[in-house]
């Protein structure tokens, strides 16, 4: 397979894995059969190495867990091809996270190194996959020590036990049990199989984990994303699914999408009336501006006409002294 192909699916479970602290941590209880509370403290132990062609590659991940006043490291690596060598790499890395993490005990001599529990999650492999894979170590005349690292093989895995277990992070990947019949023919039977598998199976089992608690509202949203990514890479190109993947738009929308979705709507309406809103204040701007005008045009005929009875006033009393003396004049002769 090729490695930009297999790097789609690590770098989504290197996502997948920087979840919410509760979806994560069920993860790790349903892995390796813990119990820790969803509240439990996790630290992230990011590494590189570089591989044959002096290229930086993202170590696998090892998270420790903080519960109670105790730290245990876990190291979980995705795979998606048998790889009988990747025992080696798990005890390197293994190794050289206990190596930044040793200590000396107090009385100076004796010194601890302590390893992550490993477990490899096969997503998908075309060959036959072992329960585990054993490493012996071989310290001479100290005796031998068999390194385990235990397998899980997600297409083996049912929806029901990776819902009883919590490990919903993991079922956007549940899309690869399609992959090989879809590839040899799309045919109306695989399509509706397909359908299934996205609504009854994925979708379903997101949502039900979502109503338990098990994940937050916002892991909902990007298991729901990551599905449809998966689905885009894996079967959104054949020309026989431009059906299906009109019908699948939907099955991806989420509760959380479509609230998401009318809160757009809804804004985009509140634009328009805020739009209007600024078109009438505008409008009442210029009719305010309007009315100042004629309030001064007004004041000033107030003023012309006050002028001009104030001017009929002064001359009626002109007119009626000059009547008075006039009258006088006449009473004189």
């Amino acid at each position: 397979m090729a490695k930009d192909i297999v790097q789609i699916y690590d770098k989504m479970m290197k996502k997948i894995l920087t979840m919410s602290s509760k979806a994560v941590v069920n993860l790790i209880n349903g892995l390796f059969d813990t119990e820790y509370p969803t509240d439990s403290i996790l630290s992230y132990n990011w590494t590189e190495f570089v591989d044959d062609e002096l290229r930086k590659i993202l170590a696998d991940t090892i998270i420790t867990v903080e519960n109670a006043g105790k730290k245990v490291s876990y190291h979980i690596e995705a795979q998606m091809t048998e790889d009988g060598s990747i025992v080696f790499r798990m005890m390197e890395y293994g190794f050289g996270h206990a190596q930044r993490n040793r200590f000396v005990g107090e009385d100076g001599f004796s010194a601890r190194m302590v390893f992550p529990e490993p477990k490899i999650v096969y997503l998908y492999s075309e060959r036959e996959v072992p329960e585990q894979y054993v490493l012996t170590l071989d310290f001479g005349t100290q005796g031998t020590f068999e390194y385990h690292v235990p397998v899980m093989k997600l297409l083996e895995t049912s929806f029901e036990e990776l819902n009883e277990k919590k490990m919903a992070v993991l079922l956007p990947f549940m899309l690869l049990k399609l992959r090989k019949s879809i590839e040899q023919e799309r045919t109306e039977q695989n399509l509706s199989a397909l359908q299934r598998l996205v609504d009854a199976g994925i979708m379903e089992g997101i949502k039900e984990n979502l109503e338990a608690g098990n994940i937050t509202e916002y892991d909902y949203v990007r298991l729901a994303r990551y599905t449809k990514m998966l689905y885009d890479h894996l079967y959104s190109g054949y020309e026989e699914m431009e059906g299906l993947n009109s019908m699948m738009d939907e099955s991806f929308m989420t509760d959380v999408d479509i609230m998401i979705r009318d809160i757009e709507r809804l804004e985009e309406e509140v634009e328009e009336i805020k739009k209007e809103k600024e078109e009438a204040e505008k409008q009442k701007e210029e009719i305010e501006k309007q009315k100042e005008e004629i309030e001064k045009e007004k004041t000033e005929f107030e003023r012309q006409k006050n002028t001009a009875e104030e001017a009929l006033v002064r001359k009626d009393s002109e007119i009626a002294e000059l009547k008075r003396q006039l009258e006088k004049m006449r009473a004189c002769r």
